[in-house]
């Protein structure tokens, strides 16, 4: 899936403008670019000062305020930074001006492969985390990355309805949504009619009879409204959507597994934060963290209007991990 957070918020525009300056500038003075480089060999290195990075949307500051507490815990001095485009942070994380990022398994492997093979390259994210994994560590090595294990929370693509309507129908998963043979409109992005996960998935693993592509992009407030009110049948969101209840909608399970395994990574830069202990200590948030959970972090700062920071802390608090 590709990720499309939204603006930032103001709190982190100016912050995000200055560190997009800032790397644009040292990006002149950090040597040729990886892409001119032989494979990177570095060994595992263990800074004791480290950057972590956020992609600048709600999840992904709420993760990146978890890593930066669970490596304050560790021993490590740390400092969070907000860069809201991918195309600046991963070369960041690649010189090292970024040491550590929560990233999506099969998105950033696409990525990754993308820019090694080209934007026509075949994808190497899939449903199956394990084959994504191998090409996601085999990509990420080549840049002096590695990718630590994955959790159990996985954001990807998701498509609800109404409780009215799934009650009405007997509805629990996208396979019971193709066998009841109901004309569906979907409220989706434009990229829905092309994208292997979206309409034409649903329409040949699921034989789901979809009439209309309602164009008001990926989970959004107009999207979900056009679902409640009737206009459309289902939405296209994620799994970690915390408005859903909001707007009387629940998810139809995927049971074919149709989407790739968007699955929580950290990523690292290797000769900086490689270390075990880097990784033992990021890896005890595996234990806890799941999809339902980060669904619900999510809905403490956007609906309840709490801090990300204030938000990470007590969930890690809860479960004694700090």
């Amino acid at each position: 899936m590709t990720r499309a957070p939204g603006a930032a918020r103001p709190r982190t525009r100016r912050a995000a403008a200055l560190l997009t300056a800032a790397l644009l500038l040292t990006a002149c003075s950090t040597g040729p670019s990886l892409e001119n480089r032989n494979e990177v060999t570095a060994p595992p290195g263990d800074s004791e000062q480290l950057t972590i990075g956020s992609a600048g949307f709600t999840e992904s500051d709420l993760l990146a305020h978890m890593y930066k507490l669970l490596l304050d815990k560790a021993g490590y001095r740390t400092r969070l930074l907000t860069v809201s485009n991918r195309e600046l942070y991963e070369p960041a994380l690649e010189s090292g001006q970024i040491d550590v990022v929560p990233e999506y398994a099969a998105t950033f492997a696409d990525w990754l492969n993308a820019k090694k093979n080209g934007a026509d390259a075949k994808p190497v994210g899939s449903p199956d985390l394990d084959r994504t994994m191998r090409h996601l560590r085999a990509l990420a090595a080549a840049r002096g990355l590695d990718v630590l294990d994955p959790g159990r929370a996985v954001d990807q693509n998701a498509y609800a309805v109404t409780r009215a309507y799934a009650r009405k129908h007997g509805l629990r998963t996208l396979s019971d949504l193709g066998r009841a043979k109901l004309p569906v409109r979907i409220a989706a992005g434009d990229e829905c009619a092309t994208r292997p996960y979206c309409a034409p998935g649903l329409k040949k693993t699921y034989g789901i009879d979809l009439t209309a592509i309602d164009p008001k992009g990926l989970g959004t407030t107009q999207a979900k409204k056009a679902v409640q009110d009737g206009r459309d049948q289902l939405v296209a969101t994620t799994t970690t959507d915390a408005t859903l209840d909001e707007f009387g909608l629940v998810l139809l399970r995927d049971d074919k597994k149709l989407q790739n395994a968007d699955y929580l990574v950290p990523v690292v830069n290797r000769s900086r934060a490689g270390s075990r202990r880097v990784a033992t200590a990021l890896g005890r948030l595996n234990k806890v963290l799941t999809t339902a959970d980060l669904a619900d972090l999510n809905r403490r700062v956007d609906s309840w209007r709490r801090l990300p920071e204030d938000v990470a802390r007590d969930y890690l608090d809860r479960h004694h991990l700090l």
